[in-house]
C-alpha cells in the first residue's frame, strides 16, 4: 500500500474523531449557554483547540515522542478536524518563537482579511435578490 494512502488514512480516522467531537461539545455548549449572540461553541473549540496543539507541541517537539502516523492522527486529522484555528493559532505562535515577528503579523492580518473578504465574495457571488 502507498504510504500517502496510510497517511491519508490516518488523518481521514483522526478528522472524523476531531469533527465528532467539535460536534459534541457545540451541543454542550448551547446547553449551557442558550441565549446568546456570540457564538460560543465556536470560540470554545477553537480556544480549546490551541490549548491541545500548544500542550502537544510542547510536549512532543523537543523528544519526538510521536511517531509521524500518530502526529498527522493527532495534529492534521483529530485536532483539524477539531478546528483549523489550532493550527492557525500555533503556526502564528511558531513565527513570534522563532523571531519572524513580521510574518506573525502579516499571518494573522492575511488570514483574518483574506478569511472574512472571500466568506463576504462568496456570499455576495451566491445571494440571490
Amino acid at each position: 500500500m502507498p504510504r500517502w494512502l496510510v497517511d491519508a488514512a490516518f488523518v481521514g480516522a483522526g478528522g472524523f474523531l476531531g469533527s465528532t467531537f467539535r460536534f459534541g461539545v457545540g451541543v454542550v455548549v448551547r446547553k449551557v449557554i442558550r441565549f446568546s449572540s456570540i457564538p460560543w461553541e465556536t470560540l470554545t473549540v477553537n480556544v480549546v483547540g490551541c490549548l491541545a496543539i500548544g500542550a502537544l507541541a510542547g510536549a512532543t517537539e523537543s523528544g519526538g515522542l510521536l511517531r509521524p502516523e500518530l502526529r498527522l492522527f493527532l495534529y492534521l486529522g483529530l485536532l483539524g478536524g477539531f478546528t483549523t484555528f489550532s493550527t492557525f493559532g500555533y503556526e502564528t505562535f511558531a513565527l513570534f518563537r522563532d523571531a519572524h515577528r513580521v510574518a506573525a503579523v502579516s499571518n494573522v492580518f492575511l488570514h483574518f482579511t483574506l478569511g472574512l473578504g472571500a466568506v463576504w465574495l462568496g456570499y455576495a457571488l451566491t445571494k440571490t435578490a
